[in-house]
């Protein structure tokens, strides 16, 4: 018995008619949908402030105007965790889209992740729940389940634990759930999407992914035939490595061990995940933290041709000078070397000289910024210009994740009638240790080498958790991990990434996925919404990886 769960959303704004494309495009029994990112709940925060009604994903809303027929037609459960802040209103409004549609559908939700109460000053602090709340919804007969704060991997482990009738500790056979449901949480990422070596198939419009769910928690990670993209063990790898850390991979309903997982290609565009093992999960759920922070604002100076950093020299002087009256709390430069000798064009030609300044009060980084930088348009360097005058400064957010017991959170399904179920805490847990290093491979033997950049012999993905950063690495061949084992240490990881150079780097080995991953502490500061860093997620982060060079074995080249 093989149950299908769909993706039609990995972020709160994915491509809007996906919800359509994957009721018509082929066989499916849950439909799932991801909304909610780290930064979302702090935009959906801000939206609550304005009006207390608000705080989910609205557009999920419009999407089911349009499917909700189809979904009914075709038998399709949908779940969502749409429901952000509100995940209560989000319901009623889908009962009330129902109603006037005439289509019968029922309607539950999960909630008890909200613990801002508790936070004074946050602005939401919300725990990641488990799927035993979304299981019992669908149990007890749910067309629609809507969730507010669930892990991303609980949108599958619900309808599977449903469907299937596991208890609480089949771990193994949850583990399997959570490793399929870390692949589908980002839609296309699974199918193509953002994969290091795109160019090997058509990604242009990638279909959104599916899993094929066994009863033993195995699963086959596919697409609806005649979507786009591609979907081979280089593109689940990707996706399997994404915003993670060691091999304990940890949840509130079980901690998947990703050093058990085996991928193999089982035909086109299918590739089939088995060996997952689970333990008990943590005694603690993890809460995500928003407050804001305080106010930033920012200028972007072009530097133009010749005597670039003595330019940059003086207008960093000037504006010092300016900004010494009232300086905010925090003041950073950065030089980025665009440009080109002797360039055919002037954009080639210019370098871009970013200031960025932060304060709790708003007129610190507001007019005080704006003045200083507009007053030097005819006293400054020769060519003198911007990208775009500073505005007053906006508000950014701060993030942070704190730990809380178990029992302490009332997990609770609310069904379609009304009735309020409460979801027991998991009555086995195992304290969250690392996993005990495995040996790295034998290394390749000595050859001669050629200076290349890595991203000919490996693959990369990256991103956040909080101010840390992680890198996923993987070879494509036996012999290119032989190596890769070996050269790619944390010491040489910081040689090669320099703004880790004073930062905490911990590698982790996962041979049966020939991948390292990395996680670097700190690097994102407060989080994605503070903008420490040019690229605030590090979505970019294992690109740049890929192409600095190294002295690589002819052999792999």
């Amino acid at each position: 018995m093989t149950l299908r769960i769909g993706n039609a959303s990995g972020f709160y704004g994915d491509r809007f008619d996906a919800m359509r494309e994957m009721l018509t495009g082929g066989e499916l029994d849950v439909l799932t949908g991801d909304y909610l990112a780290e930064l979302t709940m702090l935009i959906l925060g801000r939206d609550r402030l304005k009006d207390p009604a608000a705080g989910y994903a609205r557009t999920f809303l419009r999407q089911l105007e349009d499917c909700l027929g189809l979904a009914h037609e075709r038998s399709v459960k949908i779940v969502t965790n749409a429901g952000g802040l509100n995940p209560a209103g989000l319901a009623d409004a889908v009962r009330a889209l129902a109603g006037r549609l005439g289509i019968p559908v029922r309607v539950a939700h999960v909630e008890g992740d909200d613990l801002t109460a508790a936070y004074p000053g946050s602005l939401a602090a919300h725990a990641y729940l488990g799927g035993f709340g979304i299981a019992e919804c669908l149990t007890a007969g749910a067309d629609v389940v809507v969730t507010g704060r669930v892990t991303d991997a609980a949108l599958v482990t619900g309808p599977a634990a449903a469907h299937f009738g596991w208890s609480p500790t089949q771990y193994d056979r949850l583990a399997g759930a959570v490793v399929a449901g870390h692949v589908l949480e980002c839609g296309t990422q699974a199918t193509g999407g953002n994969y290091a070596f795109f160019g090997e198939g058509d990604v242009r419009r990638p279909g959104f992914p599916l899993a094929e769910i066994h009863e033993d928690g195995t699963c086959v990670i596919t697409k609806h035939p005649g979507t786009g993209g591609f979907v081979d063990v280089g593109t689940v790898t990707a996706q399997l490595l994404y915003e993670t850390g060691g091999a304990r991979y940890a949840g509130p309903d079980v901690t998947a061990r990703l050093d058990t997982v085996r991928l193999s290609q089982d035909g086109p565009d299918r590739v089939r995940i088995e060996g997952a093992r689970g333990e008990a999960p943590p005694p603690t759920l993890k809460v995500g933290l928003n407050r804001l922070g305080g106010f930033r604002n920012e200028v972007t100076f072009v530097l133009t041709g010749l005597d670039v950093e003595a330019k940059a020299a003086l207008v960093r002087e000037q504006m010092g000078d300016a900004l010494a009256k009232s300086p905010p709390a925090d003041v950073r430069w950065e030089l980025v070397r665009t440009d080109r000798a002797d360039a055919g064009t002037e954009e080639t030609a210019s370098a871009l000289l970013r200031l960025v300044v932060r304060d709790p009060d708003q007129a610190a980084v507001g007019r005080a910024l704006s003045g200083a930088a507009i007053e030097l348009a005819l006293a400054s360097y020769p060519g003198f210009h911007v990208v775009a005058p500073p505005g007053k400064g906006a508000p950014y957010g701060v993030f942070e994740d704190v730990y809380v017991p178990q029992g302490s959170v009332d997990h609770t399904a609310v069904l379609h009638d009304g009735t309020r179920l409460s979801v027991l805490p998991a009555q086995d847990t195992r304290v969250l240790e690392p996993a005990g290093e495995p040996s790295p491979p034998e290394p390749l033997p000595a050859g001669p080498t050629r200076r290349a950049p890595l991203g000919l012999v490996a693959g990369a993905r990256s991103g956040d958790k909080g101010g840390n950063a992680n890198v996923g690495v993987w070879a494509r061949t036996d012999e290119a991990w032989r190596w890769l084992a070996h050269e790619l240490t944390a010491d040489r990881f910081r040689e090669l990434v320099p703004e880790s150079g004073g930062l905490t780097v911990v590698r982790h080995l996962l041979p049966h996925l020939r991948a390292l991953n990395f996680v670097v502490e700190g690097i994102l500061g407060e989080g994605v919404a503070s903008q420490a860093r040019f690229d605030p997620q590090a979505k970019a982060l294992g690109e740049w990886l890929r192409s600095r060079h190294l002295d690589i074995p002819e052999a792999l080249l």
